[in-house]
């Protein structure tokens, strides 16, 4: 009789998405039960994180309210799926990952779902001077370091606590000299499951030698959903009127340039694929979009409106807001159908796109951009939230 009542709750929880939430004593279902299966029947199994990678256990966990439901591994502090309504009241996993750390582990691409650090983006060259020291991060992109090094964060096992059904709290210590980088780096990232149907971000650090920081989060999303096809349809806005251009090695040349009159204006709302295939030296050096957006200040309960992006098909729609002055906004280029997800598809070309709120890339060497610099005694503390709602 037990196994049918814990069965019972499960499938409540799985495939009766708008029902009341479990109550708080079947809670340990949603985490311990052992197939957890979305709309699009791709099926995350506990049994497939539950491992030890460098000498650290690895886990499945899940948080989420009665509308919205996400997945974590602290294998790289990563969001593994996210289950969102749709315009018919289905839960559509929007959030493109695999369904066991091994995957993830092995993947050809780095960042499904990871938390990103110490620094988000490229580092030209791999070198920057704090204090009259020169610093080298190892070069994992051409001649620049991207997303932290070779071993960024999205390589390491971070500690994790659920502290509540809603809220899971990812801390990590890297030491000093980790990648290069100096201090021993004390890091908390904590992912909430909000009221309003958002996944929060909040990100925090300290230091005890001066050194430098940019976190954020590398979700891959389709709106339509894992395995749906292009991204090309989704409609997307972005609230800002200039962006950085880069060179051939996507390192920005210090310019703020206008998005007025060119292929990368989305102050209004147009569809991703609409003006990427322009002739455009820009879209040319990222095969695409991966450029970072200069936000323009647009505000919502005072932080930063970043962009607006709805599914053609399921008529989710992501809001994005954030304390941070950028966006870096990526169209899923470099996707080459290497790698087979938890849908069963692959990671076709142009599947999914990341947003990631941030500083801008290369600021340790670009005098005019804010600085990313933290300093003993100081903290580092940043949030963003990616609200989801229906047309």
């Amino acid at each position: 009789m037990k196994n049918i009542q814990i069965a019972a709750v499960a499938m409540l929880a799985l495939f009766q998405f708008s029902c009341k939430d479990i109550k708080k004593e079947n809670a340990p279902l949603k985490e311990n039960a052992d197939k957890i299966a979305d709309s699009a029947q791709t099926v995350l199994e506990t049994k497939n994180f539950d491992t030890i990678i460098d000498g650290k256990k690895v886990n499945l966990y899940w948080i989420g309210n009665k509308d919205l439901k996400a997945s974590f591994t602290n294998y790289g502090g990563r969001l593994v799926s996210l289950l969102v309504k749709d315009k018919n009241g289905k839960p559509v996993d929007v959030v493109v990952g695999f369904n066991s750390a091994k995957g993830f582990k092995n993947s050809t691409e780095p960042y499904f779902g990871a938390t990103i650090g110490r620094v988000g983006n490229r580092i030209a060259k791999g070198k920057f001077t704090l204090e009259g020291k020169q610093y080298q991060v190892p070069l994992n992109n051409g001649k620049n370091a991207l997303h932290g090094g070779v071993k960024g964060f999205q390589d390491v096992v971070w500690d994790a606590e659920k502290t509540n059904e809603n809220t899971l709290v990812f801390s990590y210590v890297s030491p000093d000299g980790e990648q290069g980088f100096p201090g021993n780096l004390k890091v908390k990232v904590t992912y909430t499951i909000t009221d309003d149907n958002s996944i929060k971000m909040e990100y925090e650090a300290t230091t005890d030698k001066t050194t430098i920081v940019n976190l954020t989060n590398h979700a891959f999303f389709n709106l339509n959903g894992e395995g749906s096809g292009t991204i090309l349809n989704h409609q997307l806005q972005i609230y800002a009127n200039e962006f950085t251009p880069v060179d051939e090695g996507l390192i920005p040349n210090g310019e703020l340039k206008s998005v007025k009159n060119t292929p990368f204006d989305f102050t209004s709302q147009h569809t991703i694929g609409e003006k990427i295939e322009t002739k455009d030296e820009q879209l040319k050096f990222g095969k695409g979009y991966d450029h970072n957006y200069v936000l323009n200040g647009t505000k919502k309960n005072g932080l930063n409106h970043a962009a607006t992006i709805s599914g053609d098909q399921s008529g989710i729609t992501m809001d994005i807001f954030t304390q941070e002055p950028g966006l870096q906004f990526y169209s899923g280029n470099f996707m080459q159908s290497k790698n087979t997800m938890k849908s069963g598809s692959k990671d076709d070309f142009r599947t999914a796109f990341a947003l990631e709120t941030q500083h801008f890339p290369d600021a340790p060497n670009q005098p005019k951009f804010a600085s990313i610099v933290l300093k003993a005694g100081q903290k580092y503390h940043t949030v963003s939230y990616y609200q989801f709602s229906v047309k």
